[in-house]
């Protein structure tokens, strides 16, 4: 690929070109994973490190009640997909949740949003392990000693992850645990103002001393449990030690000579497929890039992979279709005639044929290269941190329906729809790119958008991650991000899209990290100027 090198958007960063490199979302992070690249590491052993220093330096987005995915290129040829997204307890049914909460409308539960009862099975512990154990180079305990030292001795907090923390704490300041841990002085610590987490280096040494194992099935487990139940949950030991990583096979979707690889469901990955499957029937590339003609036509494919999508896509064993199904060809061009380049159109769901989150990645110079992103869901998950512990929960249940006609209705032992989503780009065959776009909804979003842009149009990573983008909504509102040209914003208004907002907080338009290897040496990587991270490497 022969980028365009000049880039038109304003931004704080440019690229950076190594043969081992991290880029993340916090540079304390960044510098945790490359100190394992300087020790003689792979980029698996980079990327464990860079995760649980994340838990420290960014607590509103992960911690270490998160769940992760994660997508390896061996260096082999070999690609690789990990899910280790949370189960429900056992417990968990739509009478469990009735019961507690009462009936919201045609015998559908209530769903709590906050609290014990919508944390999930926490995975990312285990994906640590996991990945350790099939392609780990340096010992395990070494990886947290970067995430030790923070957690003893303390950091100062960076700007954007004060501004987050502020904003949760009315939300979250009464539930079990959390002022605790994250309101020292009684609030939210200030831009550069020293926070440790002493509790979580006990929590990271118990960790790296038994290769994880006492999370689910010792010491650990047992105080997150005892916790949960003291605060009305259902969790019991047997839905820890049960918990298993699940390895599997990533989906994908050929486009411009490319293919972009995600993981399967229980994640949203799949609409950025379908996405870009749809787009195929059209022709983006003789589209000006940031022309209304082509944000529209993106926007529109867009709504159609979400209208599948939110219908769809649950733990693969109870969905009604396959991802296969969701991607056969003609079922795509069928999809794709639906889209009118003058008007905006509300789709709904198609008939296949039948049959807060942090984001980071590493590539060494063996050629070994992983995407990976770990997650609270929410700001700081469920609110409820395990004391003694500092493990902030996740609150992935809220993924799950309380609808006993969904797919995706709750029950116990089952991964509910994830938002969470690490992707990679081949070229027959060869790594290319291992990147990510975090921030809710707008995952898959920010995977097309950036991808079209660098291989339709040549932008390089760190130009097509500091472009202005669009997010479509649930409801299919419009978001655009307030640097997007007036002449789009009108273009679209005139096609009838519905704008809901323009504005720049990080969750409306992400924020990826991008690797892409070079043809002749090394790699290039770029960081997004809408977090307080950058890549670093050598």
């Amino acid at each position: 690929m022969q980028f365009e090198w000049t880039n038109p958007y304003p931004t704080r960063r440019t690229p950076v070109f190594a043969r081992n490199i991290v880029s993340t979302s916090h540079p304390l992070a960044a510098q945790a994973g490359l100190r394992m690249l300087l020790k003689g590491g792979n980029a698996v052993d980079a990327i464990i490190a860079t995760a649980a220093a994340l838990t420290i330096v960014e607590p509103v987005s992960n911690g270490l009640g998160s769940d992760a995915f994660a997508i390896i290129s061996d260096g082999k040829g070999g690609l690789h997909g990990l899910n280790s997204s949370g189960t429900a307890p056992a417990a968990w049914c739509p009478e469990y949740f009735l019961k507690k909460y009462g009936e919201a409308g045609n015998g559908i539960a209530n769903q709590p949003q906050r609290g014990v009862d919508t944390v999930t099975i926490p995975g990312a512990v285990a994906a640590w392990s996991a990945l350790h154990e099939r392609f780990g180079k340096l010992p395990f305990a070494d990886l947290f000693e970067p995430a030790i030292e923070l957690a003893r001795r303390g950091h100062a907090v960076a700007p954007m992850v004060a501004h987050k923390w502020a904003n949760q704490v009315p939300l979250l300041k009464d539930l079990p645990g959390f002022a605790q841990t994250f309101m020292p002085e009684g609030r939210a610590p200030r831009v550069g103002e020293r926070f440790v987490m002493a509790d979580a280096a006990r929590t990271f040494e118990r960790i790296a001393q038994t290769h994880g194992r006492d999370y689910y099935e010792g010491e650990i487990a047992e105080a997150i449990v005892a916790f949960s139940r003291a605060n009305g949950g259902a969790h019991t030991l047997d839905d820890f030690r049960q918990y298993r990583p699940e390895w599997v096979k990533p989906v994908s979707q050929s486009y411009a000579g490319h293919e972009l690889h995600e993981i399967p469901p229980n994640g949203q990955g799949i609409a950025a497929l379908v996405a870009l499957g749809i787009l195929k029937y059209h022709d983006v590339a003789s589209l000006p890039c940031d022309s209304i003609e082509s944000q529209h036509l993106q926007i529109e494919a867009m709504k159609l992979a979400f209208a599948d999508t939110y219908r769809k896509v649950s733990d693969p064993r109870s969905m009604s279709v396959t991802p296969e199904q969701m991607l056969e060809p003609a079922y795509l061009e069928s999809r794709a005639r639906l889209i009118n380049m003058d008007r905006a159109t509300h789709f709904e769901f198609g008939r296949p044929p039948a049959g807060g989150t942090v984001y980071l990645t590493a590539a060494d110079e063996n050629g070994m290269m992983v995407s990976f992103i770990q997650s609270n869901y929410k700001g700081f998950g469920s609110g409820v941190v395990v004391p003694g512990w500092a493990i902030s929960l996740q609150n992935r249940g809220v993924g799950f329906s309380m609808d006993p006609a969904s797919p995706n209705v709750v029950a116990g032992g089952k991964r509910p729809f994830q938002t969470i989503i690490p992707a990679f780009l081949t070229k027959q065959g060869v790594p290319v790119m291992s990147f990510g776009v975090m921030g809710g909804d707008m995952q898959p979003q920010g995977h097309v958008q950036t991808v079209i842009r660098m291989l339709n149009y040549q932008q390089n990573p760190q130009a097509a991650c500091d472009a202005p983008r669009w997010k479509v909504n649930r409801d299919f509102t419009l978001d655009l991000e307030s640097t997007m040209p007036d002449s789009v914003v009108q273009g679209l208004l005139a096609r009838g899209h519905r704008l809901h907002s323009v504005n720049d907080s990080y969750m409306d338009f992400g924020a990826g990290q991008f690797i892409w290897r070079l043809s002749d040496d090394g790699y290039v990587a770029a960081s997004d100027s809408r977090r307080d991270g950058h890549a670093v490497g050598f």
